[in-house]
């Protein structure tokens, strides 16, 4: 290899070094703007009408704003249940809304009127579960989500009435008023304990929770 090549090579790798650099800078900054937010915004994190998982009184609290569309959501619900499960007394879980997707917010509300039902979770899992085959981003097909819900128990008719009524969009419209107030501009974004990630991934999540629950042990 010559001089000029071992050189270009050089060259590259250190504009890649700057690049990592200066994007874990700017994450690092994004985040603590995010935290100074929420730590002055408190009382947006969980909602009278939030749905939760796990026991009211758990010390740990996941927030997650989530989009019945979002694949990563998807991806993430079992690591979520799987935490749960592992401190079945110490964590809890708060969904908010965050429909990015188009026709997210029509799930979001057959997902409020299974709740009316108490069949929130079974429908959450059935919706979450066919998520491929109605949730294209283009060209969303909701119907197959409601039909979907109907296999799962739902009663569809009920739901549909639920689902026009004033206050499902007054409910959904405050998740969205929350989540620009905190700053959430994707999904799924967690905060645990009123903290957010330091950098988004499942080890991270879990490491996160795992910290929180220690403090609560002591």
């Amino acid at each position: 290899m010559n001089t000029k090549k071992i050189t270009v090579i050089g060259l590259v790798a250190i504009v890649a070094l700057f690049f990592f650099l200066g994007m874990n800078a700017y994450q690092k900054r994004v985040q603590s703007a995010q935290d100074v937010q929420v730590r002055a915004e408190q009382s947006r994190l969980v909602r009278m009408h939030s749905p939760v998982f796990g026991p009211q009184a758990a010390p740990v609290t996941i927030v997650e704003f989530f989009d019945p569309a979002c694949e990563t959501c998807r991806a993430f619900y079992p690591l979520v249940k799987d935490l749960m499960a592992k401190y079945p007394n110490e964590v809890k879980l708060v969904i908010r809304y965050a429909p990015f997707h188009q026709g997210s917010d029509q799930v979001v509300k057959l997902l409020e009127a299974a709740k009316a039902q108490s069949k929130y979770q079974t429908v959450l899992e059935a919706v979450l579960a066919a998520q491929p085959t109605w949730a294209d981003h283009g060209q969303p097909n909701i119907e197959i989500a409601f039909k979907v819900a109907e296999q799962a128990g739902l009663d569809l008719a009920k739901a549909r009435q639920d689902i026009e009524k004033p206050g499902m969009q007054s409910l959904l419209q405050q998740d969205i008023e929350d989540l620009t107030a905190l700053q959430v501009t994707k999904t799924p974004t967690f905060f645990v304990n009123g903290r957010s990630l330091a950098s988004f991934g499942p080890d991270q999540l879990t490491a996160l929770v795992a910290e929180e629950v220690a403090k609560a042990r002591k």
